[in-house]
């Protein structure tokens, strides 16, 4: 750009930025944001069962006298991020209203990114992997019953792609590849097998556009799908779970885990993210090994690996399980959506993670009962 088109576009720049009040005033609230104690606290209360806590609760979880978390949920209320309500005793703090989107946002997907800031890039794609491909879709093509070679090379193609784009190491790209196209192709298939007429590969894998959704915290089902807290229409198939939240690396993959540990084979379990990271967080490894050893082994083959959100893996599902990864999910009849609020393991103390793994097992096996009733 020449100095004088320079010139001409600062004007336009003016009303393209955020105006000075605004920014004054976003920057007053980040303010108080910016102290990781009242993080901490913020994201406790956000993530609460019920939705709200005490200031005992929050002096507990930080080891904080509570004089000094007092102090701290003034500063939040005071910006206008948090609610009170005196209850007997007891002072209860909630997420005010108008800042419960931005408070998910800020927890579920801007936090993870400036946690993983500094772990260094990671390669993605070969050079040429056309040839490779090529051979595993003709693989796939006759491994799944009912797959065209077109359909196979098509989502084998999308999949590299996805996988491609959250990052990873290359060297297991299409491995990793194999795994997930094999679990798309394994769901379009279910998808037919039910008459669902969606049961066709969509052109992009993680496209969700132009479909009807909803926010599953607020439970809304569209017409002729099952109540949340009932139980899935029964059919003669295995029942099917996809756990969603929104990097895969953390609660969906535990749940799918914990899942997979008390239901054998007798559920087929999935799990993918809105937004999905390069890998599995640490932690949760570590307590996917707890659960399965060989999830410790080496292997691409055994699936642990963060992967985008499909359409086709919510029409194969009976149950769609979210956990903070608001209105990514398609809604589409004779599905029951839960919303599980839980907390992020990525941002969790030792303490945290311990806890959320109780409630994500609680949870877990509350369904497995629900779904295959002794």
């Amino acid at each position: 750009m020449s100095i004088q088109s320079r010139e001409d576009a600062s004007g336009a720049a003016e009303g393209h930025a955020i105006g000075a009040d605004a920014a004054n005033a976003v920057a007053h609230t980040l303010r108080a944001l910016a102290d990781p104690l009242r993080l901490r606290m913020l994201s406790a209360i956000a993530t609460d069962p019920d939705g709200e806590t005490s200031a005992g609760e929050l002096a507990t979880l930080t080891d904080v006298a509570q004089p000094t978390v007092s102090h701290h949920l003034k500063v939040l209320r005071d910006v206008g991020l948090l609610t009170s309500e005196r209850r007997g005793t007891f002072v209860l703090y909630r997420i005010a209203p108008g800042y419960r989107g931005a408070v998910t946002t800020l927890l579920d997907k801007f936090a993870p990114s400036a946690v993983s800031v500094g772990k260094g890039p990671h390669l993605t794609g070969l050079t040429d992997v056309d040839h490779e491909l090529t051979s595993l879709a003709a693989s796939l093509t006759t491994r799944v019953p009912g797959t065209t070679p077109e359909e196979s090379l098509r989502v084998v193609r999308e999949s590299y792609a996805a996988l491609a784009r959250r990052g990873g190491i290359a060297t297991h790209l299409v491995a990793l590849t194999e795994h997930f196209a094999r679990q798309r192709l394994d769901d379009l298939a279910t998808a037919r097998a039910s008459g669902d007429p969606g049961g066709v590969a969509p052109e992009a894998p993680d496209a969700m556009s132009g479909r009807t959704v909803t926010d599953p915290a607020t439970a809304a089902v569209v017409p002729g799908t099952a109540a949340p807290g009932t139980a899935a229409p029964r059919t003669a198939r295995k029942p099917q779970v996809l756990f969603v939240c929104v990097a895969n690396a953390g609660r969906s993959q535990l749940a799918a885990a914990l899942l997979a540990h008390y239901a054998g084979d007798r559920v087929v379990v999935r799990s993918a993210g809105s937004a999905p990271a390069p890998e599995v967080h640490d932690t949760v490894r570590a307590l996917l090994a707890e659960i399965d050893p060989s999830a410790a082994e080496p292997g691409a083959h055994r699936g642990i690996f963060p992967k985008p959100l499909t359409d086709d893996a919510v029409r194969a599902a009976d149950v769609v399980v979210t956990m903070g990864c608001g209105d990514a999910c398609p809604v589409l009849p004779g599905k029951r959506y839960e919303d599980w609020v839980v907390g992020d393991p990525a941002l969790a103390s030792p303490a945290g993670v311990a806890a959320i793994r109780d409630e994500l097992d609680h949870r877990v096996r509350a369904l497995l009962a629900e779904l295959l009733p002794s």
